[in-house]
């Protein structure tokens, strides 16, 4: 992020753009039921007339110019070879004759069950966090968790998984303990700037950052993972969370670490009943 950009996200925080609706953050007291209406009702709010499942689609569910744009990008969508290639993997044996089926039922249509909570482990398993165990229960080498051969593989998962909505569940006091944590991950302040998630995503939601939107938080784990423009490939959602902390002049924590892990837990129930839609194409 430039000088000139932060100087305008600055200025959108510290002017109280929505300063009368924004929610600040969610009390630690209340359910998750209670924060999923808070949050919902902020943005059905903010955005008046946007349906909840274009939600799923980022900016382009609030701003017809980015959307037009980015319609004819999905005509011929950048990561369609990605999809082909998950599938080759998803199909071809590890060393030892198994597969990727061999631990996931032989359904590649997995998003729904993810991210859960691990009772017996007393910690959230992410999908790729799911993969990479697959992995090496099987004697394979673990992917990189940003970038990669991963993302062919979530990519083929994702797109098998379109439709189906997001259903994260919170069914105990541990897996309580971990969804409070990722919220409070959410709405904290961090680095030089003083910013959290919720300054860009809930605060300045639908403002323009020099050329850019800054996206509604809502919906935002459902299209992963996305083709960028400006990585000019297919990158996971904690590669975005760790680039949004270095914007923020904060230390990141590390991809699929407990910290991101619990992120993820919060933020995808709070787009419960949101379709998935991954892979997808963003700026």
């Amino acid at each position: 992020m430039t000088k000139l950009a932060i100087a305008a996200v600055c200025a959108l925080v510290a002017g109280g753009a929505v300063a009368d609706k924004y929610p600040g953050k969610l009390a630690t007291e209340t359910t998750p039921d209670q924060d999923l209406k808070v949050y919902r009702d902020y943005f059905f709010k903010r955005f008046p007339g946007v349906p909840l499942q274009e939600y799923a689609n980022g900016v382009y569910a609030i701003d017809k110019v980015s959307r037009d744009s980015w319609e004819a990008i999905e005509e011929f969508p950048p990561y369609e070879p990605m999809i082909e290639e998950g599938e080759e993997m998803w199909n071809t044996p590890f060393a030892n004759g198994k597969t990727y089926g061999s631990c996931f039922n032989d359904d590649p249509a997995q998003r729904k069950h993810y991210p859960r909570w691990d009772d017996e482990r007393k910690m959230v398993v992410t999908l790729p966090m799911a993969i990479n165990e697959c992995r090496t229960k099987n004697g394979e080498k673990p992917l990189k968790y940003a970038k990669g051969p991963i993302t062919r593989i979530l990519a083929y998962m994702g797109y098998e998984s379109r439709g189906q909505k997001t259903n994260v569940k919170i069914p105990n006091k541990d897996a309580l303990a971990a969804y409070n944590k990722g919220k409070s991950i959410y709405f904290a302040r961090r680095g030089q700037l003083n910013f959290s998630c919720a300054s860009c995503h809930m605060q300045s939601a639908g403002q323009k950052v020099r050329a850019d939107i800054l996206s509604p938080a809502l919906g935002q784990t459902t299209g992963w993972p996305v083709y960028r423009s400006k990585w000019g490939e297919l990158g996971t959602l904690h590669r975005r969370f760790k680039g949004c902390m270095k914007q923020m002049r904060a230390k990141p924590y590390k991809p699929q670490g407990e910290e991101f892990r619990d992120l993820e837990y919060f933020l995808t129930h709070m787009s419960n009943g949101i379709e998935f839609n991954g892979p997808s194409a963003r700026k």
